[in-house]
């Protein structure tokens, strides 16, 4: 069964100097989940925010937290973002060498857990996790910076992880650079959960953010139509969705 589309804003896109406010917004446009992009400065050349600032901001939403570790190491912190309030947790594979023990600590917490997959890392990465695993990130930027261009050639490696994820309950979720105009090619290749950032936080109001969400969710339900009606079609490429009538 087809998953339906999950719209996941990043709130490093947020403004920071009012995060509480700018969550209850998008909530209230319309988002699924709450994106939380976790950088350390080490593993990633940026430094974002930390297990407080989750715990402190959980209380204004009951959306699930999808919070995504771009740490290393991650296991001595996994503890800390489960108590904050995080639903999703998501390593990266190359983040440490025991992705297997990363897996089972986020579980054995009474979270989804989840491993991420930079654009360079092959699919073949999680071959061996899949049923550890509730959702598989792909990167379509190099991570550290927001705002960044979608690096179409992970359109191949989506398509290749829908197949190897067959009929196993898991989410496959993509991040970066996502907007109403790659949104299509993204959903016909595989992937059912989009995070946007500044694409979503373009505007000043909840109904600014409303019409964002919208957009990109009417993307990628019609970038579905060709891959539901023809599964041995190659991936859509970016801009092939205003073909689509």
């Amino acid at each position: 069964m087809t998953k339906e589309i999950i719209i996941a804003p990043s709130i490093l896109a947020a403004d920071f100097a009012r995060l509480g406010e700018e969550i209850v917004a998008i909530d209230a446009a319309g988002a699924d989940w709450i994106h939380c992009d976790v950088m350390d400065g080490h593993f990633v050349p940026n430094i974002s925010f930390g297990a407080d600032v989750i715990k402190a901001v959980r209380p204004v939403t009951s959306k699930i937290f999808d919070v995504h570790l771009m740490i290393a190491p991650t296991d001595s912190y996994l503890e800390a973002f489960a108590k904050a309030g995080a639903d999703v947790i998501t390593v990266h594979a190359e983040a440490g060498p025991h992705l297997d023990r990363s897996l089972q600590a986020i579980r054995a917490l009474g979270k989804k857990a989840g491993i991420s997959l930079c654009p360079a890392t092959p699919e073949s990465a999680i071959e061996y996790l899949l049923d550890r695993l509730d959702l598989v990130l792909v990167m379509t930027v190099n991570p550290g910076f927001g705002g960044q261009s979608f690096l179409e050639s992970q359109l191949e490696k989506i398509s290749r992880i829908r197949s190897m994820i067959g009929d196993r309950p898991i989410r496959l979720e993509v991040d970066g650079g996502i907007t109403r105009d790659n949104a299509a090619a993204v959903a016909a290749a595989g992937a059912d959960t989009l995070v946007a950032g500044s694409a979503v936080f373009r505007g000043k109001s909840s109904a600014d953010y409303a019409g964002n969400i919208a957009a990109i969710r009417i993307a990628a339900e019609a970038g579905r139509v060709p891959k539901l009606q023809d599964n041995s079609a190659q991936p859509m490429r970016v801009g092939e969705a205003a073909l689509i009538r």
